[in-house]
């Protein structure tokens, strides 16, 4: 769902107290005593909501969806040893529309040189990477566990819960679905608080630092590597404080309705580690890869656990884009976990940790921001031509940001730091993410820059293109 469209917000508020009324006015009849009414409410809202985002991603979910409920059903009528065997069948054919999609333009033209008007210029379905590897997880779980498939409704709002669709978190069967099965269109204080809190939380991520880091941020090809590594920061920061900011959203929302979701970000820039920095950046894909993937791999008890870390990430690439330039973006952060594991008996300071991961993942950044190759050689040229790290060249980048532009390039990043400050006394002081910045005083502040700093223009969330 696009949290910064009014529409979404106008949608949601007005059908929430058109389903409330209803609820009370029937409240004793039987389809609203035993839930039913409540988790066909959040069917429709879910439906109706995932339109307004795109039609075309209204049809494919669908597809997906119910391709995906047939299969596993038919599948638990086989004898439990060919479980194996069915999802070797079943998988691909989910994974069918995502491929088409995402990556039949990149594999037919940019790999086999096969030009043709079939595949170019296809839009992506917004969030067909999330909701297809959550029914994929769906799948693996039911048929090689045996557990029973949901009935239709219950299963399509697993499939399609609302606030995490488009964007996750990608949840699981065992965590999501079991609350989906006992929803009811209820308020708890304690929930409403802390869904507020969340979401308020989230918008200063968006509004307040991802919007206006967005306007500072120029990627054009620089002969000046002082910018490169500028624009590396800038979108670093932004595509966290995007993408976090859509999960927070999303886990307030559900919060409010009275469902836990998976928290997705936990503070990933105060990691001293690349392996910490993965076990708090999208943190439901990366437990994905390792569950369905690296586990059973052999995981890194086998000789060949570099091999396993390669894979998963270059895969992990895939699945953001596609393009070389994302495969060598995981392959990046798979040779410094590589590093990461082969160096752990070393004793390094925490800030020299810190420091090297940052520069470590700020580098990788260009893997992900530059899809056009020509470009990205020319950038890593520059970044690796010692000359280029020059005064004049400091002075250059200082130039660009002339008057005012200066002034709200170091605001924002001030802005930025204080909080990735607060970020990581959440972490390491009170061992709870972003405790700081929740607090009643902490998010009145927030509330205020986020009405006070919002540009007023409806930028897209990122993470809809994957």
């Amino acid at each position: 769902m696009n949290f910064a469209d009014p529409r979404f917000w106008e949608v949601l508020i007005a059908s929430l107290l058109l389903a409330l009324g209803f609820r009370r006015l029937f409240r004793s009849s039987a389809v609203v005593r035993d839930g039913g009414y409540d988790r066909a409410f959040l069917l429709v809202l879910g439906l109706v909501l995932l339109g307004m985002v795109s039609w075309l991603s209204f049809v494919i979910h669908l597809g997906v969806a119910a391709v995906t409920h047939a299969f596993v059903r038919w599948g638990l009528s086989r004898p439990a040893s060919q479980g194996r065997w069915l999802l070797a069948l079943i998988v691909p054919v989910q994974l069918v529309p995502l491929f088409w999609y995402k990556y039949s333009g990149f594999v037919l033209d940019g790999m086999l040189g096969v030009h043709g008007v079939a595949f170019s210029g296809l839009v992506i379905p917004a969030g067909i990477s999330f909701y297809t590897f959550q029914l994929v997880g769906f799948a693996v779980d039911t048929l090689i566990r045996r557990q029973p498939v949901p009935g239709l409704f219950d299963f399509f709002n697993f499939a399609g819960f609302f606030p995490q669709i488009v964007a996750g978190p990608i949840e699981r069967r065992d965590d999501l679905l079991p609350q989906i099965q006992s929803f009811r269109l209820r308020w708890s204080p304690q929930d409403l608080d802390e869904g507020a809190r969340w979401i308020a939380l989230g918008a200063f991520f968006k509004f307040a630092l991802a919007d206006n880091l967005a306007e500072q941020f120029h990627g054009d090809p620089s002969p000046n590597p002082w910018m490169l590594w500028l624009a590396n920061v800038l979108f670093g920061l932004r595509i966290y404080y995007d993408f976090a900011g859509y999960s927070l959203v999303a886990l307030g929302i559900a919060r409010c309705l009275g469902i836990r979701l998976t928290m997705n970000f936990q503070s990933p820039y105060c990691a001293t580690s690349p392996g910490e920095f993965w076990r708090r950046w999208h943190i439901t894909l990366s437990q994905w890869f390792r569950d369905y993937l690296y586990v059973p791999l052999g995981g890194g008890r086998v000789a060949w656990w570099a091999f396993n870390i390669g894979l998963v990430f270059v895969v992990s690439g895939v699945w953001h884009g596609a393009g070389w330039n994302f495969l060598l973006w995981g392959a990046i952060h798979a040779a410094l976990l590589v590093g990461s594991r082969l160096t752990a008996q070393w004793k390094v300071p925490p800030a020299v940790g810190w420091a090297g991961t940052m520069v470590g993942v700020a580098f990788s950044w260009l893997f992900f921001l530059e899809t056009h190759t020509p470009s990205l050689k020319a950038k890593l040229l520059t970044l690796i031509q010692v000359r280029g790290y020059s005064a004049a060249n400091l002075k250059g980048l200082l130039a660009v940001y002339g008057g005012g532009d200066l002034v709200a390039l170091a605001g924002v990043l001030a802005l930025a730091a204080a909080t990735l400050a607060a970020e990581a006394w959440s972490v390491r002081r009170l061992d709870r993410p972003y405790a700081v910045l929740t607090t009643p005083r902490a998010l009145t502040v927030l509330v205020v820059l986020t009405l006070l700093l919002a540009p007023g223009k409806n930028n897209g969330f990122i993470y809809f293109a994957f």
